[in-house]
């Protein structure tokens, strides 16, 4: 039996007998196996090719390899080879055995062939061989892509960011704010939009927090206004979430720009809010954008252009889009757990917390929403478990954020009322009472009334105005066109039908607490909040609670605008050619473009009035004269530079111990007066001679003082008295 070569695991059969080992035929013995050659790269490039049984049965090398004859190289003998295939043609014809001899030589040349190139594989690795036939076409391929280098990454990623979506809402929700409050920034350093009373106040609660804060936090609500009260900042909502805002700059001027900056800002915010909330709850973008310039500019709430704290009600459409964001919930589309993220639900705990921060005005009702809104899902999840005798999937996650956020949510909004809790122990008087209710609430005709600050519809409704009680809390009309949109949303929307008649439900309910005791004298309404609901007795003015219903109605107007675009975009996609395709969906931006129109406004912007130079080097604690509540918000903001204790001061309501000062003040300076001001410390009364015609100091306001022990010294337009 003949031995293969080493790795040939079968002896391969010649072509004359398939089948048949060679050593059996006409009596021949066995060539003895040849020695094995050294090990070397050629012999394991060889044995490699041997191990593979495709080449082992198919390649003639195979077949040399099984006779055994091998030349030092690997290579099988040319000679040894010509001999097997002489002596097995042997017996033929002598034309015949040529022919065999042949074939059989030119095999054997292919085979060394194919061997040699093996063999020689390794050297053409390394680069002495002529490059492969492929090679020859590389100059056709195409280049490979450069690498971009480190700042075309950074601009290709800056460049993504600008034209994202959330980029371009915001920027344009900001860019239309400030065409909106127009002309809020043309002297933001000198102007006040609607009025300078109220805004005077405001623009002084940012500044004094900033300050404060910086400066001793521990007096944040000891503040230097309303001397020597306590708890005094308090007296009214204190913008407390703006304190940021206030640490910049100093002095009045800087107050005002800080103020007009905000007040632009706070258009921008509720503009975002809103859209990022129709957005989450499945309206397309034009349906979003009704639903924001819908929600901010509102012809109702041109009329509080002057309460900042009203106007800053951004964040709570934008805590409850990061909410339902959080908790994968949409209107649209109903509850998908894959798309919970406990990171959204932490912001929107956040953002909530800073809203009330802002104020109760706004912020307590919110508060309630979000407190019923718990409740609720709470009780719809429980629901759900004892009907399918499984819960829906929330994770363990998402419940923690909810509980840190709800319980940070909760401690904010005890720490800010704390305070409030204490004033009204210290002036049980400054609680409103339902007559006070009564005369803020609006009547059903406010609905349909626009204030005067409308530049649509403020001249045509005068005579309506002129009907109202109190017409600047009483104009409550939302818009005509979101109206409108609202109403089309209830027949022909993308959202479902029970979704769109809970929406109606809100719309009806918020009118009638907007109402106050105007709706069955609220004995089913406000009433029962009033007298049992925490903190509610503090909101003397029910009309505010129509943001609620402008929100509402504008979700109502995103469905059906959204459900417009879609179908115009179907409309559009079916024509061939596409044409009128683009003015198609041009025309899907009139609702937007009236909506924004309806918006416009005609507000005053007067000039507030200058710092005396007086107060810039009087001394603290100083009275100001005359006192009362319009010009004491004046000085508050005059007080911004350097903030001494002022004994004026402008609120919600007025301290019995101010109403003793304006009435005991009203003689000075005469000896009552000033023993009356020196047991609470005052140093200074500064009089201010543009405010004295008409009052009682017309008279006495050159009068001699050296037998009061006091001195008088006239500093610009005011005269300046040290006690």
């Amino acid at each position: 039996m003949t031995t293969g070569q080493p790795g040939n695991p079968r002896p391969t059969p010649t072509d004359d007998a398939p089948g048949r080992p060679a050593s059996t035929r006409a009596g021949e013995r066995p060539a003895p196996p040849a020695p094995a050659p050294a090990t070397s790269s050629t012999d394991a490039t060889v044995d490699t090719d041997a191990d593979n049984p495709s080449r082992a049965d198919d390649t003639p090398a195979a077949t040399a390899g099984a006779n055994g004859a091998t030349a030092p190289n690997g290579r099988p003998e040319r000679d040894a080879t010509k001999d097997d295939i002489a002596k097995v043609g042997g017996k033929k014809s002598a034309a015949k055995g040529a022919t065999v001899k042949d074939a059989a030589v030119k095999d054997a040349d292919e085979a060394e062939g194919t061997k040699a190139d093996d063999a020689d594989a390794p050297r053409k690795a390394d680069g002495d061989a002529k490059p492969v036939e492929a090679e020859r076409w590389e100059a056709f391929a195409s280049a490979p892509e450069p690498q971009p280098s480190r700042l075309s990454r950074a601009t290709h990623a800056v460049g993504r960011f600008l034209v994202h979506e959330w980029t371009l809402a915001a920027l344009g929700a900001l860019a239309l704010a400030v065409l909106m409050t127009w002309p809020t920034l043309r002297y933001p350093r000198y102007t006040l939009p609607q009025d300078h009373w109220d805004p005077s106040l405001q623009a002084w609660q940012m500044a004094w927090s900033g300050h404060i804060l910086l400066a001793d936090p521990a007096r944040l609500w000891q503040s230097n206004t309303f001397f020597p009260e306590l708890w005094s900042f308090a007296f009214s909502d204190t913008l407390l979430g703006y304190a940021p805002a206030g640490m910049l700059g100093s002095g009045p001027e800087d107050a005002v720009l800080r103020y007009n900056i905000v007040f632009v800002l706070a258009h921008a915010l509720a503009t975002f809010g809103a859209y990022a909330l129709a957005r989450q709850l499945g309206a397309g973008r034009i349906g979003a954008a009704v639903a924001g310039v819908g929600y901010t500019y509102a012809p109702w709430l041109l009329a509080q252009a002057g309460h900042l704290h009203v106007l800053s009600n951004g964040g709570i459409p934008l805590a409850l889009a990061m909410l339902a964001r959080g908790h994968g919930w949409s209107l649209r589309h109903g509850y998908r757990p894959e798309r919970r993220h406990d990171g959204w639900v932490y912001a929107g705990w956040l953002v909530a917390a800073w809203q009330v921060s802002l104020g109760f005005g706004i912020g307590l009702p919110f508060a309630y929403f979000l407190a019923g809104v718990v409740l609720v899902v709470a009780v719809l999840f429980l629901v759900r478990r004892l009907r399918s005798g499984r819960a829906l999937p929330f994770g363990r996650r998402l419940l923690v954020a909810d509980v840190v956020g709800g319980v940070f949510f909760a401690g904010v909004g005890l720490l800010m009322a704390f305070p409030y809790f204490k004033v009204t122990q210290l002036h049980p008087y400054a609680e409103r009472t339902i007559r006070d209710i009564s005369a803020f609430s609006p009547p059903a005709s406010g609905f349909v009334t626009a204030p005067a600050q409308s530049r649509i519809w403020g001249g045509l409704h005068e005579g309506a105005r002129a009907a109202l009680p109190w017409h600047p809390e009483m104009t409550l009309l939302p818009g005509f066109v979101l109206y409108a949109l609202a109403a089309g949303g209830l027949f022909f929307s993308v959202w479902r039908l029970r979704h769109r008649l809970l929406l109606l439900v809100g719309v009806l309910v918020t009118m009638a607490f907007a109402m106050g005791t105007r709706f069955f004298d609220g004995t089913f309404t406000y009433v029962p909040l009033f007298e049992h609901a925490p903190g509610w007795n503090a909101l003397r003015t029910p009309g505010r609670l129509m943001l609620w219903t402008t929100l509402l109605l504008a979700l109502l107007a995103a469905g059906a605008v959204t459900a417009l675009t879609d179908r115009v975009r179907e409309l559009a996609a079916q024509r061939i050619p596409s044409w009128p395709g683009p003015w198609l969906r041009m025309a899907t931006l009139l609702p937007l473009l009236l909506v924004t129109l309806e918006g416009l406004n005609a507000t005053p912007h007067p000039v507030v009035p200058a710092q005396p130079a007086a107060m810039r080097s009087a001394e603290g604690p100083m009275l100001v004269l005359p006192s009362n509540q319009s010009i004491d918000q004046h000085v508050m903001l005059w007080s911004t530079d350097g903030f001494p204790d002022v004994v004026n001061g402008g609120s919600g309501f007025t301290p019995r111990q101010l109403d003793d000062v304006r009435r005991v003040s009203q003689s000075f300076p005469d000896q009552t007066s000033v023993d009356y001001l020196r047991t609470f410390g005052v140093r200074t009364v500064v009089l201010l001679r543009s405010q004295v015609p008409g009052t009682p100091w017309e008279i006495t306001i050159d009068a001699p003082v050296e037998s009061l022990g006091i001195t008088r010294q006239d500093v610009g337009d005011a005269v300046v008295y040290r006690l």
